[in-house]
């Protein structure tokens, strides 16, 4: 399949997608149904390897795909890019931890909750490893999950950060995800309780930071030349600009018919402040989508040529993901409050893009402070240490 196969199949799926939206919000997980269709269009194998039956698809053309999903379900679209992005960053690791994730079925899907909560006790061949883990997207359909941890020394410190590949068997899943926003990304707790985990599932975060790592020695294409932290952040900034952009086309349709009740009456549409508020929103959707596509494709270009990503780039991405996010929350807010007091209805489009976008910004890989910073430094000419970018 092809990424334009890919996107054509979503297409078709997009006007059950939206209105299972209310369900998905209501019950607090993507619909069993919603999940197949999703298999079966390709798209949790967009960025997986072709040699476990993956496309190594452009990762534009995967956010692309992410838009349009989350323009019709925030949730759902939230876990289409996470999960989504699972296949990539496990295409880095040890290919026998590839085996045993896509060994025996290909189809086979991951989670993750890279906080760093877990502990490792080095062990013969491998770890020990004990923690619980917040806000793992997804991990009611997963059969396994990337989880951030702290190697421990014979002293009790810290001498790595990592992430280790765990299957469903070795942890169990608590459920605790009752928020108000994304609410259908299922997104509870994970928790492992002295479990071994063999070295080849264990990859360190600095060498993944650094463009290195086992799995680049057998998945060669550029798509695996490219940051982690790039796409990543990439893929939770994505589904936030895309549940506005499908409520500004909703808005739009439900406003041109309006008329006011109050304020003089008179139709929305003539009201020059509804008027400005419009063009604020559609530039701002439209500067994060610029911004987010163009640093993709500059990365995957100089990754194609096999050409060295300089750091102003990978700071750029940084900087331009944490702003779109902002400029996409800033959107929202000027459609809820220009919608007036329908907007304050539980379940309505606007409502819920609102909830959704604010739930999704705040993300640790969204806190636009620490990013901004980062560039900051950069253009100061100040050393940058971090292994987000």
């Amino acid at each position: 399949m092809t990424a334009d196969d890919v996107l054509n199949a979503v297409r078709g799926l997009i006007p059950g997608i939206a209105a299972r939206a209310a369900e998905t919000d209501r019950l607090g997980r993507v619909p069993d149904e919603t999940v197949r269709e999703l298999v079966a269009a390709g798209v949790f194998r967009m960025l997986q390897p072709r040699r476990y039956g993956g496309f190594e698809t452009e990762p534009a053309r995967f956010f692309e795909v992410v838009r349009t999903i989350s323009a019709a379900c925030g949730s759902t679209g939230w876990i289409a890019s996470v999960v989504g992005v699972h296949p990539w960053h496990l295409a880095l690791f040890d290919d026998r931890a590839q085996h045993d994730v896509w060994g025996e079925d290909d189809s086979t899907l991951v989670s993750s909750a890279y906080a760093p909560v877990g502990r490792l006790i080095p062990v013969d061949d491998g770890y020990r490893l004990s923690g619980t883990w917040m806000f793992s997207s997804g991990c009611r359909f997963a059969s396994w999950a990337l989880l951030g941890a702290v190697v421990v020394g014979s002293e009790g410190r810290p001498v790595d950060f990592v992430t280790v590949l765990v299957p469903r068997s070795d942890y169990t899943i608590r459920d605790v995800w009752n928020v108000v926003g994304m609410r259908g990304t299922s997104s509870d707790e994970i928790v492992v309780d002295d479990v071994f985990v063999p070295d080849h599932r264990v990859k360190s975060n600095y060498e993944t930071s650094q463009l290195r790592g086992p799995g680049r020695k057998v998945n060669t294409g550029p798509l695996y030349r490219l940051p982690f932290a790039a796409l990543f952040t990439t893929s939770v900034a994505v589904p936030v600009v895309g549940v506005v952009a499908g409520c500004y086309e909703e808005y739009l349709s439900s406003m041109r018919e309006r008329v006011r009740l109050s304020l003089g009456g008179g139709r929305f549409v003539d009201d020059p402040f509804a008027q400005v508020a419009v063009g604020r929103a559609a530039s701002d959707i439209d500067a994060a989508t610029l911004q987010l596509d163009r640093n993709i494709r500059e990365l995957w270009e100089l990754a194609k040529a096999g050409r060295q990503i300089p750091m102003q780039l990978r700071l750029r991405t940084r900087r331009d993901q944490v702003r779109a996010t902002e400029r996409a929350v800033e959107a929202i807010d000027l459609l809820f409050k220009t919608a007036g007091g329908t907007s304050l209805f539980l379940g309505g489009v606007v409502e819920r893009a609102w909830r959704d976008a604010h739930a999704g910004s705040v993300h640790v890989a969204n806190e636009p402070e620490r990013a901004y910073a980062l560039y900051g430094r950069d253009a100061f000419g100040l050393p940058v240490e971090d292994n987000l970018i």
